[in-house]
């Protein structure tokens, strides 16, 4: 197919590149003779925060229309399906059938290309790892028309460089992998409140043999509620009920918001009213897997109510070590000083299942995920901030949802970069790449 010129926007909607799109429709279509010139970049569907899925002055390879299922074995849960395909898509063909995804981020709207990827994690991770530790294969094909295969015991060097490899391997054909049986759409579900980051590493310590584990927290509050928040636990019921299609969603944001419409009032208002919801100190029911995992689904487009400028994701990790949470609460003053509020802000515990991936995101600590409207006067200052707490106190940012980070700070966060470069396809480039290695 022709390639168009488009803006093809990551899901944080900054930075604005526009990029040749060439859609991959068959497998075949990707081949050394028939691939546009000048740098390339497979891509999924853009739901990545940052420009880890974005190219200037090159091709971006599309797959969402490869989304075939093409081997599934019901006894064992083993499911083989090209790259395109979504986890929303596995879901609607898996549910039915008694099966889960063995690891979930917060949505299901990403590819499973995209997924190894970025190697995503999600609130079972001091349980089940990355979902690359659920990957038992996949074929990965080179711009010159190599094609291997890989697992942990066949090009088990290119299977770790590409998990969580930032798509620039080469382009992942399919994968095979295993999915975990349920009985039931429901999750057993308890909510408790805490206020303050002692206390919710208590509650992540008493929770570590759930299988789920993840809180909310309110980064406005101050005070006696300074990081306040809701530690939500789940773990799949096992009391068998009818096993259906989720339901598709039908709200939208029609319109981008107006700048002003999310300030510090209106989200310390909404993070009030959030807190406040739940009445008492922890409260437990049963409830679909839908709101559990992807509460934010529901809504089409609702990267819009950020207004059109967009928005910044800063994502980081910071270990146990001694003294290092301290990191978690000095990222969290950063915040109330600078007069900017996250909207969505979630932290949880990373356990330590060791990732096949060279260059995975997680080690064991503590995560925290804030989303930030762009204000060009303060939210780029305070990224930068935020970043340099997380380079002293031995953390680590996830490229997936990173638009700022800066030469040296990738290069201290990943420090197997230089071993990971030597299996970057040659003609396989991103934004992101190229701006965390410039000058080097």
């Amino acid at each position: 197919m022709p390639n168009a010129k488009s803006r093809f926007e990551s899901w944080g909607r900054y930075p604005l590149i526009e990029s040749e799109v060439h859609r991959l429709r068959w497998m075949s279509d990707f081949s050394a003779e028939k691939l546009p010139s000048g740098d390339l970049l497979p891509v999924g569907v853009g739901r990545s925060y940052g420009d880890v899925c974005l190219l200037d002055n090159g091709t971006l390879l599309a797959t969402s229309d490869l989304d075939r299922l093409i081997e599934f074995n019901a006894e064992t849960g083993l499911l083989r399906c090209e790259a395109g395909v979504t986890l929303a898509q596995i879901l609607d063909f898996a549910v039915p059938r008694g099966y889960f995804l063995p690891v979930t981020p917060g949505t299901k709207f990403v590819t499973v290309g995209g997924a190894l990827a970025n190697d995503i994690h999600g609130k079972n991770h001091h349980i089940a790892g990355t979902f690359g530790s659920w990957v038992l294969r996949f074929e990965l094909m080179r711009t010159d028309g190599t094609r291997m295969i890989c697992s942990p015991t066949e090009n088990a060097e290119w299977f770790r460089a590409t998990i969580g490899g930032l798509g620039l391997t080469g382009l992942i054909l399919w994968a095979e992998f295993q999915l975990k049986p349920i009985v039931t759409r429901r999750i057993r579900y308890a909510g408790e409140k805490f206020v303050g980051i002692d206390e919710f590493v208590e509650l992540s310590h008493a929770a570590a043999k759930v299988e789920y584990s993840v809180a909310w927290i309110d980064c406005v509050a101050s005070g006696r509620n300074f990081a306040r928040g809701i530690f939500m636990l789940g773990e799949h019921d096992d009391q068998p009920e009818p096993l259906t299609v989720s339901r598709k969603a039908w709200l939208s944001f029609p319109v981008n918001l107006p700048e002003l419409a999310l300030n510090r009032a209106s989200i310390g208002l909404f993070n009030t009213l959030y807190y406040n919801k739940q009445f008492g100190k922890r409260v437990e029911k049963r409830i679909d897997y839908e709101p559990f995992f992807y509460p934010l689904d529901s809504v089409q487009h609702w990267n819009r109510m950020y207004g059109k400028a967009g928005l910044l994701q800063f994502q980081c990790a910071l270990p146990w070590e001694a003294g290092k949470q301290r990191g978690i609460t000095r990222i969290l003053e950063e915040i109330t000083k600078s007069g900017l509020a996250s909207f969505l802000a979630v932290i949880k515990v990373f356990g330590d299942v060791r990732s096949p991936g060279m260059m995975t995101f997680p080690m064991p600590g503590i995560t925290l995920a804030l989303d930030f409207p762009i204000r060009r006067q303060t939210s780029f200052a305070l990224l930068q901030r935020l970043a340099e707490i997380t380079v002293e106190y031995g953390g680590r940012m996830y490229p997936a949802k990173d638009a700022l980070m800066t030469p040296p700070q990738f290069q201290a966060f990943y420090p197997q970069w230089e071993q990971f470069q030597k299996y970057i396809d040659p003609r396989l480039n991103s934004a992101f790449w190229k701006r965390v290695t410039a000058n080097v």
